[in-house]
């Protein structure tokens, strides 16, 4: 026999535990709304697989990701924020109460502060996770990219995220691979054209990486692979920007939220913090296919609470 699912009635439900979502927890919290947050697959989300972050205000030494949002957390719950270990699989509306279903609740709330973030495409080969996050991989050239300074590292991608993350690892590094799989790349022609003119950067075309290798503790070079030839070769540096594309947490959704081509969340035309739905608040990298940034997806948040605040006074 099934056990009946329990059922938690809420006015606000945050959806995400990273810097955006935690942010909007504090700020709702101190309205006094209650949130409910809900991790997700990964509590605290993607910043906590970041070693060491300088380019977040008020830590002029750094700080660990994990240790940056466990502060975020505890300062959410001094407010009177709560926390459910929970992930979403689905949601529907209805008569204006949203339904979003857990895997052992299913929530009804009147509004949904969404911050669910986006995740990197993997490349899904040996030494990926091994070295992520510290240890020489990595999906961000602006978060990571200082640590590189005067090394050799290669970026992997032929779109224009993977042609900025060259361009911009040129200001550190002694020198940038750029890593394509076909013949041509798929960026703009403006940025193809400053990629190209990049002393620093040397295009390795028709190619893909096949193993991330290290000594155990760090990457000391890469396997590549000439899809045309076959042949293989290692390619010493000291770290790998895997830019291959995200893909936001927003498969829950489908049906309820409008997205976009690329499954992003659509904000309204006159208030990025807003979905077209009514009740419906946006926040961080699940609606942001362009900065994808600690510091962007705190402020997001912050404006995110603030219109669902607005919203529900108004009701």
């Amino acid at each position: 026999m099934l056990a009946t699912k329990t059922i938690e009635k809420k006015t606000l439900i945050i959806l995400g535990s990273g810097c955006a979502g935690l942010t909007a927890a504090i700020y709702s919290a101190r309205a006094a709304l209650r949130p409910l947050v809900i991790d997700g697959n990964q509590q605290g989300g993607q910043l906590t697989t970041t070693t060491d972050i300088e380019n977040f205000p008020g830590f002029p030494d750094g700080i660990g990701g994990y240790d940056l949002v466990d502060r975020m957390r505890k300062q959410a719950e001094r407010f009177g924020a709560t926390f459910a270990s929970d992930h979403i699989h689905s949601m529907r509306q209805e008569n204006g109460i949203f339904c979003l279903e857990g895997i052992t609740t299913t929530y009804e709330v009147r509004a949904i502060i969404v911050a669910t973030g986006a995740s990197p495409c993997p490349l899904n080969i040996p030494g990926e996770t091994k070295y992520f996050g510290g240890n020489g991989v990595s999906v961000c050239a602006t978060c990571d990219g200082a640590f590189y300074r005067g090394k050799e590292v290669a970026v992997i991608g032929g779109g224009d995220s993977a042609v900025v993350e060259a361009i911009f690892l040129t200001r550190f590094c002694s020198k940038v691979y750029l890593i394509h799989r076909r013949n041509t790349l798929r960026a703009s022609v403006p940025m193809i054209q400053r990629v190209m003119d990049n002393q620093k950067v040397q295009i390795i075309w028709d190619s893909v990486l096949v193993e991330i290798l290290g000594d155990g503790q760090r990457v000391t070079g890469l396997q590549i692979r000439n899809v045309k030839t076959g042949v293989e070769q290692r390619l010493p540096c000291h770290g790998v920007f895997i830019a291959v594309g995200h893909k936001p947490n927003s498969d829950f959704a489908t049906g309820t939220i409008p997205l976009d081509a690329k499954g992003y969340f659509i904000a309204r035309a006159d208030d990025a913090s807003r979905s077209p739905v009514e009740g419906v608040f946006l926040a961080g990298d699940c609606s942001d296919s362009l900065y994808q940034q600690a510091i962007i997806a705190a402020g997001a948040g912050a404006r995110a609470a603030i219109a669902a605040e607005r919203w529900l006074m108004e009701l």
